[in-house]
């Protein structure tokens, strides 16, 4: 039976330990921090559930745009919503837990790194212990980056980890950093009652992001209240009455509390890997390639410990096409032009295959339609008026290319065109696709259609 080693049980290793036993394979997964590891304690499962109460505020305060007034404030307990956010993280991880071991999968607390070739130490309560391993998928993560000069406290000075135990509301939030968890937070936070300012080094808000999503975003925000600071963070220290965050052009930004959103940093070090010789990059992530190889036979590396486009459902694909690859199963390489992503702001930003930059500079051909999403029925019903649906299609074949939705429940709406983008299908076929009415996917084969009547002209 083939052993298989896994250091690391986020989404990469977790369902990579899933795909490993279903194979028949011998599988044990070290764990140093809980199963589901930072992604479902730390990270993206209670970032998401905390935004879930952001996302209700921000519905109260929108409720007279359907008819309903609410008398009196509406506030958040945030100590309330900080408890329910750790309990649902600590439940996910149960269930991950269970599903594990129902399938057979062993599971070991502790600190891991190779010894050797098909060797991995262990180091946990019960002390130290060598496993022998035929394929060993590395998928320790990564940690959010520390800018020297701003070290947080876990007290007014914080990491989006460290936020879940503020025991009140934050009377004024800084938030460093306008990527998307930047963005996420400081948007949850103006919506939950904050004063948010929200220091961009950049014109815009999500730079990565479609161009006129992001733009529509940072309309909004400034519409609800926010601040945007253009600059960047020399220095974050603490006062009397807060925080004073210094910029590099002199500038300063005071606030009782600042979170820090500057980027994440590979888990690394200590793993043995320079002894084994398995490649880093210069930003030290493992080196892999598109069926998750490392430069060492193997060993095997997925998830945000490779840089490779940080999101938890590619992490979970990577490790599964790492076991696939691992116990000679037909594997698909992994295909990052069939990524959908989302970022979860109000309202959110989802986006799939090209982009309108890569169109704009010519890398490439498209044909694209823009539909505001106030022209929808279902839309005008909830009171919603910001957001759009965008296509890109081959000029020729009419092809589906890519798109982009901003809406509220954009999480949804991307899935169509992320199966359209997947299987080549092309505009006709998606116009064609009965959609309910009134709905907000309606305008998704609206586009289309308009797309496949006009495509040449645009």
């Amino acid at each position: 039976m083939t052993r298989i080693a896994i250091i690391g049980g986020g989404p990469a290793g977790y369902e990579a330990a899933l795909v490993a036993v279903q194979l028949e394979a011998e599988v044990t997964l070290i764990e140093r921090d809980g199963v589901g590891g930072q992604c479902v304690l730390a990270d993206c499962v209670p970032s998401k559930t905390l935004i879930a109460t952001s996302e209700a505020m921000t519905s109260f305060s929108h409720a007279d745009r359907v008819g309903i007034t609410t008398h009196g404030e509406v506030s958040t307990r945030l100590s309330e919503v900080n408890a329910r956010v750790k309990a649902l993280a600590l439940a996910q991880s149960d269930d991950i837990g269970s599903a594990l071991s129902r399938q057979g999968v062993q599971v070991l607390h502790g600190s891991a790194r190779l010894a050797g070739a098909g060797k991995v130490e262990v180091s946990g309560d019960d002390g130290t212990q060598v496993l022998g391993a035929d394929a060993v998928l590395l998928a320790t993560g990564a940690r959010p980056r520390v800018v020297p000069g701003a070290e947080t406290d876990g007290e007014r000075i914080l990491d989006w980890r460290q936020l879940y135990d503020l025991p009140d509301l934050p009377e004024h939030l800084v938030v460093v950093g306008s990527g998307v968890t930047g963005a996420e937070f400081a948007g949850a936070y103006e919506a939950m009652g904050s004063q948010v300012t929200l220091v961009s080094s950049r014109e815009r808000v999500l730079p990565g992001e479609d161009s006129d999503a992001a733009e529509l975003l940072q309309s909004v925000f400034l519409r609800r209240g926010m601040e945007i600071c253009r600059g960047r963070a020399a220095g974050v220290t603490r006062t009397p009455a807060g925080v004073r965050v210094q910029l590099t052009d002199g500038s300063v930004v005071q606030g009782s509390h600042c979170l820090m959103t500057v980027g994440s940093v590979p888990n690394t070090a200590g793993l043995g890997l320079a002894e084994v010789g398995v490649r880093l990059t210069d930003s030290g992530f493992v080196d892999v390639d598109r069926v998750s190889r490392t430069s060492v036979p193997g060993v095997y590396a997925a998830g945000d410990c490779t840089g490779v486009l940080m999101l938890a459902s590619v992490a979970a694909m990577q490790g599964r096409i790492a076991m696939w690859h691992a116990l000679g199963e037909a594997v698909q390489p992994l295909r990052l032009r069939t990524v959908s992503a989302n970022v979860f702001t109000d309202p959110q930003v989802a986006s799939v295959g090209v982009s309108q930059k890569q169109v704009e500079s010519g890398e490439v051909a498209a044909s694209a339609v823009t539909l505001p999403l106030g022209t929808n029925a279902r839309a005008k019903m909830q009171g919603v008026t910001d957001g759009f649906v965008k296509f890109f299609c081959h000029p020729g074949s009419g092809t589906v290319l890519g798109g982009v939705v901003v809406a509220p429940t954009a999480s949804e709406l991307i899935m169509p065109i992320s199966m359209a983008v997947q299987h080549g299908l092309t505009v006709d076929q998606v116009a064609h696709t009965f959609a309910i009415y009134p709905s907000l996917s309606g305008s998704l084969t609206e586009a289309a259609r308009r797309l496949m009547l006009h495509g040449a002209d645009r």
